[in-house]
């Protein structure tokens, strides 16, 4: 129940085609491909750019807060694919989900777009010093794991800190307010809370994290709507390339999508923008690290082939 009633709730927070809304529509009757957005994420890179102009199909938009719903929409068909980083994916497929990895990026800021928040008064200094305090991130999200990451590499094991798992708008709150002594989040969320709450980041992912991100694809619309799917990873591809040289552009429709003053826009497209990477036995390698970091903190059970995780098939979307 708890599971439907999520994916309602994102559901719900918006779906509209893009033909609404850009140049080169295609025409009435054209296949339809859902595609789920993070708040502020692939949707807002797109638009700006300009790659689905043309495109042989519609897109409908749906967005969520955090990488859990889109998942959970994606595996349950609600939508076709959608953008996640590693983490939240493996969370997913290894809890049984219906979604593969069907096109990767990397992040070319590292793992810097996660970080630890603490309170600009904190007496943490140290990761060693979140022992016994209360932290919180998202269950298996990249919060989750670096957190994980990070206190194996101070001596503690996860039930050394009181671990709470919350939404990404609900631990800002409590962090706000001192609820909770640390906050593991990433994006604008980082930024936000620098504004906003005078957060103090005690560490971040650079060194840690692997950087990877994915295109994750429902199995059965993997079959059935292959060309339109290869299509659109070609586009976002493109799109991924085109940052490069027009991060003011994207900032600024980032900033207009999503709400966000422009210079936390800013700051969110330099540590979150990935280039396009093709799915090989280097990434599934370090996919199966992570995996691996999760099952030894108890956080997933049993042995999932990590192998099977990802479809290789549409690697040749990433070529420019």
């Amino acid at each position: 129940m708890l599971r439907r009633s999520l994916l309602a709730a994102a559901l719900g927070l918006s779906a509209a085609p893009l033909a609404a809304c850009a140049p080169g529509r295609p025409k009435t009757g054209a296949p339809v491909l859902k595609v789920g957005s993070q708040k502020g994420g692939t949707k807002a890179l797109v638009l700006a750019s300009g790659v689905l102009d043309g495109a042989p199909y519609r897109v409908e938009w749906s967005e969520f807060p955090a990488a859990q719903h889109l998942l959970e929409a994606v595996g349950a068909g609600a939508v076709d694919l959608g953008a996640v980083g590693d983490a939240p994916f493996l969370f997913a497929y290894a809890s049984g989900g219906k979604v593969r990895a069907v096109h990767a990026s990397k992040a070319t800021a590292g793992g810097g777009g996660t970080a630890i928040l603490v309170g600009k008064d904190s007496p943490i200094r140290s990761v060693a010093d979140l022992r016994g305090r209360k932290v919180a991130t998202g269950r298996g999200s990249i919060g989750h794991y670096l957190l994980l990451r990070l206190l194996d590499g101070a001596g503690l094991k996860p039930d050394d800190v009181k671990l709470v798992y919350l939404s990404p708008g609900d631990a800002k709150a409590a962090f706000a307010t001192g609820a909770i002594d640390a906050w593991v989040t990433w994006g604008s969320y980082i930024h936000l809370a620098q504004r906003t709450d005078g957060a103090r980041v005690l560490a971040d992912g650079r060194g840690v994290l692997s950087g990877y991100g994915f295109e994750v694809a429902n199995i059965a619309s993997i079959s059935t709507k292959r060309p339109q799917i290869g299509d659109f990873l070609h586009r976002l591809s493109k799109a991924q390339r085109w940052v490069g040289d027009n991060r003011a552009e994207y900032a600024a429709a980032l900033a207009k999508e999503t709400g966000l003053d422009p210079q936390i826009a800013a700051l969110t497209v330099g540590n979150t923008r990935g280039e396009p990477v093709a799915i090989d036995a280097t990434v599934i390698a370090e996919e199966a690290q992570v995996l691996e970091r999760f099952q030894a903190a108890g956080a997933i059970s049993g042995h999932p082939d990590i192998a099977q995780a990802f479809d290789a098939s549409f690697n040749a979307a990433v070529a420019p």
